[in-house]
């Protein structure tokens, strides 16, 4: 399949995620390629008379987002989305995904929890049987990249600090770093997770265990929507 075809895929989920968004909304978007075909698909709504309002986990999607000509709020003023559409690196049968590859894992999870519906959208490559080791992106504190990535290596995994041109770090919108890390031998990846989320100076990382409530998965000409399992 050609990258003609994924975006085909991933303009088929957005359109189909897109068409969940109802009158008077506060919509939370990602951040990423496939989030742009629903900013896309969301600003077509609105010229012809929706009226929604959203939350941006990026200065990018703020950007895309209001020349969509859709109505942006600053996050920082909002407590509670209805619903949120984002892109994902890869997720597997129960909804949980790997997120980052952009950056912003940490914004993009802060809207996934204040959503009352969080649905991912993705082409067939994203969707795995079982979740890699890694990478999963980890965002840090600058201050702490030293300490931080010796107390990573101390549990088994690797960390390596994501760069730019001219051998510059990568910067969020956060103006922080990110690692990006392997767990080690042994670990899946929630557990991994969780001894990251106890080291000082990890601000966030992109492993979403329990945040995704459905995805839509495109799949050549087909978009299926998958709900999260009940519990057992």
């Amino acid at each position: 399949m050609d990258l003609r075809d994924y975006d085909d895929e991933k303009r088929a989920a957005a359109q189909a995620a897109v068409g969940e968004v109802a009158h008077g909304m506060m919509v939370g978007l990602g951040t990423g390629s496939t989030v742009a075909f629903a900013i896309t698909a969301l600003g077509r709504r609105c010229r012809e008379g929706l009226s929604v309002r959203v939350v941006a986990t990026s200065l990018r999607t703020e950007h895309a987002a209001k020349a969509s000509g859709i109505e942006v709020l600053d996050f920082s003023t909002v407590s509670h989305v209805d619903l949120a559409i984002d892109g994902v690196d890869q997720i597997d049968p129960r909804l949980c995904a790997i997120k980052g590859a952009g950056g912003a894992m940490l914004r993009e999870k802060i809207v996934a929890q204040a959503a009352a519906r969080m649905i991912a959208i993705c082409d067939a490559s994203k969707h795995v049987s079982r979740l890699p080791p890694g990478p999963l992106p980890v965002e840090i504190l600058p201050f702490a990249q030293a300490f931080v990535t010796n107390q990573i290596e101390c549990l088994g995994a690797t960390a390596n600090l994501r760069g730019i041109e001219a051998g510059k770090p990568y910067r969020t919108d956060q103006d922080n770093f990110v690692l990006d890390c392997t767990a080690p031998a042994g670990f899946d990846l929630e557990a991994f997770a969780i001894h990251l989320q106890a080291i000082p100076g990890i601000m966030g990382h992109g492993f979403f265990a329990n945040e995704i409530d459905a995805v839509y998965l495109a799949e050549g000409d087909r978009v299926r929507l998958l709900e999260r399992p009940a519990p057992a």
